[in-house]
């Protein structure tokens, strides 16, 4: 069956009328020969295992193409983004191919942006202070990422948690620097609630 053109999937007859199956991670750099992608969102939170909950979606992000496709029966969402986001990149190998992935520090920055295949920001606040709280990343490299987030929103939220979690005032300084003069956002898009001055946002006790 075609995955693009000029490009197809060979399943042998002796792997039955459902084919042998590709690995999902094998189908986006033959859309990017130019390497302009990366693996991400929700595919990239169960890679890590930020949750147990299995998507069903592949999310592709890149700076060309914005499409949805059914290719070998998976679905596909190709998220075009600004140059500036694509950072945070790893390349890893699955079956002999280079694919480009999400770092695990860059996976929870866009968790945080991406969250409602968590049910929201509420979900992605407590998967995320799981990670940090378990030394299962790096906290200077996932600040230095927040700071380069081009969403302010996104980066306040990022201080918020990390600034509960305990993270010292010495690391988060580039981010706290990052958000100064900013307008007001609000945690979970409610504007009831006190406002948090260093973050320059509003929380309310709806995500305890």
């Amino acid at each position: 069956s075609p995955i693009k053109r000029g490009v197809y999937v060979f399943s042998p007859l002796e792997a039955g009328p459902e084919g042998m199956g590709v690995d999902e991670l094998l189908i986006p750099p033959l859309f990017f020969p130019k390497k302009n992608y990366y693996v991400g969102y929700s595919t990239m939170f169960n890679y890590y295992g930020f949750t147990e909950q299995l998507f069903q979606t592949v999310y592709v992000l890149n700076t060309t193409k914005r499409t949805d496709k059914i290719i070998c029966g998976l679905s596909y969402k190709f998220i075009k983004i600004m140059e500036n986001r694509m950072y945070g990149i790893e390349k890893i190998n699955v079956k002999d191919e280079e694919v480009n992935i999400s770092s695990k520090e860059r996976t929870l920055i866009d968790l945080i942006y991406f969250n409602k295949p968590v049910g929201g920001i509420i979900g992605a606040s407590k998967i995320f202070t799981e990670i940090v709280n378990s030394d299962r990343c790096d906290i200077k490299k996932l600040v230095k990422y927040a700071v380069c987030f081009p969403n302010i929103k996104t980066r306040k939220r990022i201080g918020l948690i990390l600034d509960d979690a305990g993270v010292p005032e010495s690391i988060l300084k580039p981010l706290i620097k990052s958000i100064e003069k900013t307008s007001i956002s609000s945690l979970n898009n409610s504007r009831k609630g006190t406002l948090n001055k260093k973050w320059r946002i509003i929380v309310n006790d709806s995500r305890k």
